[in-house]
């Protein structure tokens, strides 16, 4: 377990990201007491900073995911939301203290309404969606995918806009991710968490 030094103190407040020092490892107590406008997300208590407001065609490929998501789940357990909207991961103990590992989804599904609380999800969500946005490939692809295959996200998909692509990685019996094919337009995708679920590739992308 990551050991976070003596500064700041979990309970300090912290008014300007300027006030963190991006050597040190934070926990999710940290977190919460971050007071500036930066969003940030934490892979094993190391920070990353999210880019500054996502444009108009990161957002417009998220609204066209959300509406058909949400409406096959209307009157389903599962739920849906949309970043942002904190993920913890924890290992071993839930208090916030103990907890480094916090992102925020574009957009997820959690079907175990147990996972749910005023701060968010704590544990793995059903299913995660990231919408790549220049300049995060590398995070997106490599550290979030390393952390939602070792907490047993179930299925995870990356959606590049620019490319007009989409690539499931679904979790097997042995706890890996297995990437499916590159879905283009024209095509349709389904999804094992939510069984009778098809989309459209072009809705996805659809200005």
């Amino acid at each position: 377990m990551p050991t976070t030094k003596t500064y700041p103190l979990p309970d300090e407040k912290v008014y300007s990201f300027d006030e963190l020092d991006e050597s040190l490892t934070y926990s999710y107590a940290n977190y919460l007491n971050w007071l500036f406008d930066e969003r940030l997300e934490l892979i094993k208590g190391k920070i990353y900073k999210m880019s500054p407001g996502p444009a108009r065609l990161h957002q417009q490929v998220l609204t066209n995911l959300f509406k058909p998501i949400a409406n096959f789940l209307d009157g389903m357990p599962c739920k849906v939301y949309v970043a942002p909207f904190d993920v913890r991961f924890p290992k071993g103990s839930k208090a916030d203290k103990d907890i480094y590992t916090v992102l925020q989804p574009d957009l997820c599904v959690i079907c175990d309404k147990s996972k749910l609380d005023d701060k968010g999800c704590l544990g793995a969500p059903d299913l995660v969606v990231e919408i790549l946005s220049p300049g995060n490939n590398k995070k997106e692809l490599l550290n979030k995918y390393n952390v939602y295959e070792e907490f047993g996200v179930k299925e995870y998909w990356v959606v590049s806009p620019t490319e007009q692509t989409l690539m499931i990685y679904t979790l097997d019996d042995t706890g890996k991710f297995q990437p499916s094919k590159l879905f283009t337009l024209s095509e349709e995708v389904g999804s094992t968490v939510l069984p009778g679920f098809v989309l459209k590739i072009d809705d996805v992308f659809a200005d």
